[in-house]
């Protein structure tokens, strides 16, 4: 069974912008539930369609398969609801740990989350001077939960 096991953290500061190159980013949702999402993402040149189960802690199930760019845009284009995500995503290496730094836009702009994918659960990892507060376990940040409740719609 395939696992993420993930954490979490607004970024603070620009730091982590040096070097690091976008890679444009449109997903959206098939479906969405308690207990399972079906994500379409379309991703620079490639596509995937990933399945995630219930979170527990910071882990879930999940399945991610790659599909060809032009079915990711039909879906996205006829299938999933509006709003989607838009962001960009760099990849950012610290502390010989990859690191993915979300910059969304649009509804959610203004918004910048940093991820961190570990082996296990009780992984340590050093975490960058530009890593603010963890999230990992406030689902409001969660790109399904960006869908509904946009971040441009926060406080109001």
């Amino acid at each position: 069974m395939a696992k993420e096991i993930e954490r979490k953290f607004l970024v603070t500061g620009d730091e982590w912008r040096e070097g690091a190159a976008a890679i444009h980013t449109r997903q959206g949702y098939l479906s969405s539930g308690p207990e399972c999402t079906v994500r379409v993402r379309l991703q620079g040149e490639k596509a995937f369609l990933t399945i995630k189960g219930k979170t527990q802690g910071v882990s879930r199930d999940e399945y991610e398969y790659p599909i060809p760019p032009e079915d990711a845009a039909e879906m996205l284009d006829n299938l999933c609801p509006s709003p989607q995500v838009e962001k960009n995503r760099y990849h950012v290496t610290y502390a010989g740990i990859q690191w993915e730094v979300d910059e969304f836009l649009a509804d959610n702009a203004g918004l910048i989350v940093a991820e961190v994918e570990l082996e296990s659960e009780d992984q340590q990892v050093e975490l960058p001077p530009w890593a603010g507060e963890e999230v990992s376990h406030d689902p409001k940040y969660r790109n399904v939960s960006l869908v509904r409740h946009p971040f441009s719609t926060w406080g109001k």
